[in-house]
């Protein structure tokens, strides 16, 4: 048995990371050991690689990162009855602790003491990773490793977009990130009448043509006005926050026409000032906040998106490296011009 491997590793409170050596973990109770296929770099990592405000929250050095992942389980601790080694999974990263108010009542998603994958435990830019048995999701028949990866964000889009009806509806997606993204093709597949996508990034605003969007804007001080041109002079039914930004969220309630819905998802940098009045109330506006999967309705949506063909995602998935190049795909995720950036730790 190994008892070395590569991985990347938070190893200090500043900026950057390093490849390095570390142990392989050991799979002790009903935890399983994972060798990772695959491995995609989320804002999140670029967070912790910047050593942001956030990540200087929770971050405690050292710490190998990483968390978008799919792998074959090759051991298994003595209390995993049901996963076998060979087994090919993916990784819902939240890792929930059953006891609190939340978890009691199945909204796992809201576990108040959650745990997360590369955050608050070793993540999957490794080698091999340990996951509790109950977090793995099997992944369908036939999906690659890259795209076995990516169910973990595209849930998170799932779960946005999917908080409301879509069908023969206009939508308005503000942020096209690779959940943004995801979100284009997810409104595709339910029937939605119209997406429109508004996005700063030339390169992604490229991306969200190619996953079907009817059109994309950039954006500016007459979003609001190009998009109900766009949409027959009338505003949309639904709006998808991506972006956590205060000019986005407030455009986007601007464009929502009364009785509309909209899913906040994106995370801002800071406090957002609204009229409420005007905005929300008495447009009878109903608004959803987003955080995580739900487990395991969403996976087993997203599961189904991805297996049977509705949302072809392979358009996301722009950049693959090995993991010791991870220096270079950091630089080519910071860039801008990229969709997905994959790592294969173990060759792909």
């Amino acid at each position: 048995t190994m008892t070395s491997m590569t991985a990347v590793v938070k190893a200090a409170a500043g900026p950057g990371a390093e490849i390095d050596q570390v142990d392989v973990p050991e799979p002790k109770g009903a935890d399983v050991l994972i060798e990772v296929a695959a491995s995609s770099i989320c804002g999140t990592d670029v967070h912790i690689f910047d050593w942001n405000e956030w990540a200087q929250r929770h971050i405690h050095p050292p710490r190998v990162f990483g968390h978008e992942m799919s792998g074959r389980i090759v051991a298994t601790g003595p209390e995993v009855k049901d996963l076998a080694p060979g087994t090919f999974v993916a990784a819902e990263t939240h890792v929930v602790d059953h006891t609190c108010r939340q978890c009691r009542r199945g909204l796992y998603h809201l576990c108040e003491n959650t745990r997360v994958l590369g955050v608050d435990r070793d993540g999957s830019f490794a080698r091999y990773v340990l996951l509790p048995a109950e977090n793995c999701w099997r992944n369908a028949p036939g999906l690659s490793p890259e795209v076995a990866a990516l169910q973990e964000p595209f849930g998170n889009a799932v779960h946005a977009a999917t908080a409301g009806p879509l069908k023969d509806n206009a939508v308005a997606i503000f942020g096209l990130g690779p959940i943004g993204l995801c979100a284009v093709g997810i409104a595709r597949a339910e029937g939605a009448a119209a997406v429109y996508g508004v996005e700063p990034n030339p390169y992604r605003r490229e991306l969200a043509e190619q996953m079907g969007a009817t059109a994309v804007l950039a954006p500016s001080a007459s979003t609001v006005e190009d998009i109900r041109k766009l949409n027959g002079g009338v505003g949309v039914d639904v709006v998808l926050e991506m972006s956590g930004h205060p000019v986005a969220i407030e455009q986007g309630l601007q464009v929502l026409h009364r009785g509309g819905w909209m899913s906040l998802l994106g995370i801002g940098d800071r406090p957002v000032t609204l009229d409420l009045n005007d905005l929300v109330v008495t447009k009878g506006i109903t608004i959803y906040g987003i955080f995580g999967r739900r487990i395991w309705d969403t996976w087993e949506r997203t599961s189904s998106y991805l297996s049977t063909g509705k949302v072809d995602v392979s358009p996301l998935i722009t950049h693959r490296f090995p993991l010791d190049d991870f220096q270079e795909a950091m630089a080519q995720m910071k860039s801008g011009r990229s969709g997905k950036v994959v790592l294969l730790p173990n060759g792909g």
